[in-house]
């Protein structure tokens, strides 16, 4: 057994110990009403209650963007230190610089690791493209997360979009839940029990 074969195992427990004492207890602090009521309030204490309700849900929402936006940066660091250790590397581009689908799948390739098998591969991409939207507005990963998850956009609008500031930007109507969150961290968690090739490998989490 070499350091290399205990990577997998060390980078789960991990993934589940931020998503146990960090993420998840931070994304069921926080309240989201599935039901928002618009209109004429019949007294002041009614619209501050309403307004208060829009508030929760739009900042529930930047968590869970968040929270993505970290599992994600966990996860694709702790594939480039595995895929290092396998040897992955592309002809076109420098070490780190690898496109993120591209190396998951040569990675998963090079460690025996069935990216169909369930949503795993779906999910990694998802998370993926939902923390690049959240971090950089605009841009081709929004094209491409409405192309893998047309999901992340079907909502009604009054639950989240009426409360945006009145700009015409893609990216600020992206809505995850914390269940897409608690999806990521499933998948990520998914990957590292089938990359695991010592005995007793968690390939389930209880979450996801």
């Amino acid at each position: 057994m070499t350091p290399q074969d205990n990577l997998p195992r060390v980078f789960q427990a991990n993934t589940d110990r931020l998503f146990q004492r960090v993420v998840h207890p931070g994304l069921t602090a926080l309240p989201i009403h599935p039901v928002l009521t618009f209109g004429e309030a019949s007294t002041m204490d009614e619209f501050l209650d309403r307004a208060a309700a829009q508030v929760d849900n739009y900042t529930a929402n930047e968590a869970a963007k968040a929270f993505t936006l970290t599992m994600a940066g966990l996860f694709e660091r702790q594939l480039r230190i595995w895929g290092r250790g396998l040897g992955v590397t592309t002809a076109k581009h420098k070490p780190g610089r690898e496109p993120f689908r591209e190396y998951l799948r040569l990675c998963a390739a090079a460690g025996d690791v069935d990216l169909e098998e369930g949503p795993i591969g779906y999910d990694l991409v998802e998370m993926f493209l939902a923390a690049n939207v959240y971090r950089h507005g605009d841009g081709t990963s929004v094209d491409d997360l409405r192309a893998h998850a047309p999901a992340r956009w079907t909502y009604d609008p009054s639950r989240y979009v009426d409360l945006l500031p009145p700009y015409n930007e893609e990216s600020e109507q992206l809505l995850l839940q914390p269940a897409d969150v608690t999806r990521y961290a499933g998948a990520c968690a998914r990957f590292w029990g089938r990359a695991d090739k010592l005995p007793l490998a968690v390939l389930e989490p209880p979450y996801g």
